[in-house]
């Protein structure tokens, strides 16, 4: 996961300090989990960042890089080799 605090644009109009922090969340993960539990993931982050650096919910950005697993590797395999080595 990449975590960087970015400042807020806010485009000429008065804002409090803790509008201007605007976490802007990536995660990078392999494809394959439902909406609901990326939706729950993201909830739970939000609020996270919402208790630990004390910015408003609507402040907050996160985005999801899915890859296929044929995309991604661990330990010289991909993915989908590590899950047919893992069957046999």
């Amino acid at each position: 996961m990449d975590c960087r605090v970015k400042p807020g644009n806010d485009n000429g109009r008065s804002t409090t300090s803790r509008e201007r922090r605007m976490p802007e969340i990536t995660v990078s993960m392999a494809e394959g989990r439902t909406d609901e539990q990326k939706a729950g993931m993201m909830r739970d982050i939000t609020q996270a960042l919402v208790k630990n650096l004390g910015v408003d919910a609507d402040a907050v950005v996160i985005q999801i890089n899915e890859a296929p697993l044929r995309h991604k590797m661990k330990g010289g395999k991909t993915f989908v080799e590590r899950a047919a080595a893992a069957k046999k």
